[in-house]
């Protein structure tokens, strides 16, 4: 099958609209490609594409409406979902290897959760709890969710929140989309406290980061009060496969060959397709230069990349290119858990500077620095041994974890902003660990100082207010 797909008598090279491969985009590690870990997506339906079809493990259809995907036809509820597999996991096989997916030898786990082609909170509940039930028979490692539910609740008012707080503690990295409204906060999945919620950036098709600017990404505080996301990954200028079977499909490959002609031979090419490619007739009468003029900005309005990709946005497509990562993390260190994964994400994250740190939580992935921190982890910090503050009879507990922190210390308004008041001690588990005792009720901020000089937020903690300093404030509450 993907011989037959590859070999149709159109080229795979990309044109001059072409978008930076994420691999590169991210500088990732490029020994790397997710083998040996499995990956589950939740999402409206998929197209057994070239891209990823010797590589699916199971599919399932919570709505029972599809038996096995298939290859020979497509349907219109099954785009978003092939593009959220193949952008996180895609071998490159239509792009001639050029849009591979940071996870390219992953093996991968497709639940559709639509019916008749809409979804709901009970169809993601339901796809939840599939995952949950043969998250161990099937190996799942990683879970993606480029979808959210239909209201904004609290972790105990959410069913969808719930399930997803118990993938973590099973086990599973589970990594949502924030949503694309800056006007509105994340809800269930992407508002539970444990998942990865990833918001979104644009590098504008560029390398120099003076040229990035933050996505319009849904932000703030839950409605359990949880500063989210926790990371921002690129939401712009992502290549992704155009469905095939669909007319966008097939427009694109007319275009394709349009352009691909020499002078010479392009006014054959142009009268042949020049209908089917949505040109306007008046454009036969012109000259060459003309009309390759028009098919160029008609590619451009299409976003088309190459014969069968175009250009996407959304926060969609930050979540997979965050679990790409997450996969080349774990078959660099399959011991870590969801736990490690998390802390190694935000603590290697690197901030948007410019940008309010409440859109971008800890900063835009960094692919490089996140493996490196994966391959040198010695702890698996088991679900449980890393967590926010905690009151264990008298005292408060606070943990953090760095192999390479010298000290770390505690400072806030309940012990006046003393740095050297209450220092960590370094425990057989690889955790710091430090306890006050329980301060009267109250709502006390505080910071974390490692080695004497950098003051940072607890990374286990979502709860946290803006520092006036392009950061964060902790936030203890006492009831």
């Amino acid at each position: 099958m993907r011989d037959a797909a590859i070999l149709h008598g159109h080229s795979h090279n990309t044109n001059r609209f072409s978008t930076i491969p994420i691999r590169e985009k991210l500088g990732a590690d490029k020994g790397l490609t997710g083998r040996g870990v499995r990956i589950a997506f939740l999402d409206s339906g998929f197209f057994l594409h070239p891209d990823i079809a010797d590589r699916i493990v199971e599919f399932h259809d919570v709505a029972g409406e599809q038996t096995e995907l298939r290859a020979d036809r497509s349907e219109g509820h099954q785009w978003h979902g092939t593009q959220t597999a193949v952008v996180c996991a895609g071998g490159g096989d239509l792009s001639g290897g050029t849009y591979s997916g940071l996870a390219s030898r992953s093996e991968l786990i497709l639940v559709k959760v639509s019916s008749a082609g809409s979804i709901s909170d009970s169809e993601i509940e339901r796809g939840l709890e599939w995952i949950l039930e043969n998250h161990t028979r099937l190996g799942i490692r990683v879970l993606n969710v480029s979808l959210g539910g239909d209201c904004d609740l609290t972790l105990k008012e959410s069913r969808v929140n719930q399930l997803a707080e118990r993938l973590v503690r099973a086990g599973v990295v589970v990594v949502v989309a924030a949503g694309n409204s800056s006007e509105r906060r994340s809800i269930p999945p992407a508002s539970a406290p444990s998942v990865i919620t990833v918001g979104g950036y644009s590098d504008e098709n560029q390398k120099e980061r003076d040229r990035f600017g933050l996505y319009h990404s849904s932000f703030g505080s839950t409605a359990d009060g949880h500063i989210k996301p926790e990371v921002i990954a690129p939401a712009m200028f992502v290549a992704a496969p155009i469905l095939p079977y669909t007319e966008e499909y097939r427009v694109a490959e007319r275009l394709t060959e349009m352009l691909n002609q020499p002078d010479y031979a392009f006014r054959e090419s142009f009268i042949k397709h020049w209908d089917a490619a949505g040109l306007p007739e008046y454009l036969l009468s012109t000259d060459v230069a003309t009309a390759r003029i028009a098919v160029e900005r008609e590619m451009e309005n299409r976003k088309i990349v190459s014969t069968h990709y175009q250009h996407v946005d959304g926060t969609s497509f930050a979540a997979p290119i965050t679990a790409s990562l997450v996969a080349q993390m774990l078959e660099a260190n399959p011991r870590l858990g969801p736990t490690a994964i998390k802390d190694i994400l935000v603590s290697t994250a690197t901030r948007l500077g410019g940008q309010a740190a409440i859109r971008q939580g800890f900063g835009m992935i960094n692919a490089a620095a996140a493996v490196r921190r994966a391959r040198r982890e010695q702890h698996t910090l088991p679900h449980g041994t890393l967590c926010p503050p905690r009151v264990e009879g008298s005292r408060v507990v606070f943990g953090f974890h760095d192999d390479l922190a010298r000290e770390v210390s505690l400072a806030g308004d309940m012990n006046g902003w003393d740095r050297e008041a209450t220092r960590f001690d370094r425990t057989s588990n690889g955790l710091w660990q430090a306890s006050i005792p329980v301060p009267p009720p109250g709502r006390y901020r505080y910071k974390f100082i490692i080695d004497g000089v950098r003051w940072a937020e607890d990374p286990t903690h979502g709860r946290k207010e803006d520092d006036g300093h392009g950061g964060f404030n902790s936030i203890l509450e006492i009831a």
